[in-house]
């Protein structure tokens, strides 16, 4: 029995795509099998940790929870999108000099939670600031350094 494809089109970094996928096909592993995108990890697979995070429309999502073929007509933005764009490039700094990163493997997920959350432009506590990120794991940091970045450059943004 073979297994079922659709073809969908979507806006992957700015450009368009159409591919055949199989109909079961997380988006996170077509980004990163098929078009390449390897920023986004793959990690507890049920959505718990964050790795696997993508814009969907704007919106932060889950890959390891989403479908490709649910994005047939989206835009999708990676961590290689938006690092390109730099749109995050302050927040890339600030993860650098506040060693808000070790390993890596959630730097992405991270990076891109982060910024929907500065895109509140809004003041906010360290608590409100750990209240969001909780979704996302790191096994490295303690968060202490990660909640110091967000802060840092939130507050920035808010004198500028």
């Amino acid at each position: 029995m073979s297994e079922e494809t659709m073809t969908i089109s979507l806006t992957v970094n700015g450009e368009a795509v159409t591919r055949t996928v199989p109909v079961r096909q997380h988006l996170v592993d077509f980004i990163r099998t098929e078009l390449g995108f390897t920023g986004s990890h793959l990690g507890c697979e049920h959505g718990i940790c964050g790795a696997c995070s993508v814009r969907v429309d704007g919106d932060v999502v889950r890959g390891c929870l989403t479908l490709a073929v649910q994005c047939d007509g989206a835009e999708i933005v990676t961590i290689e999108g938006v690092s390109e764009s730099g749109e995050i490039a302050d927040l890339q700094e600030k993860f650098v000099d506040r060693n808000a990163m070790q390993c890596g493997f959630c730097t992405p997920g991270m990076l891109l939670t982060a910024a929907e959350l500065l895109s509140q432009k809004q003041e906010m506590s360290r608590e409100e600031i750990r209240e969001f990120m909780s979704g996302n794991y790191c096994r490295c940091t303690g968060y202490h350094a990660i909640v110091d970045a967000i802060e840092s450059i939130n507050n920035t943004r808010l004198k500028g």
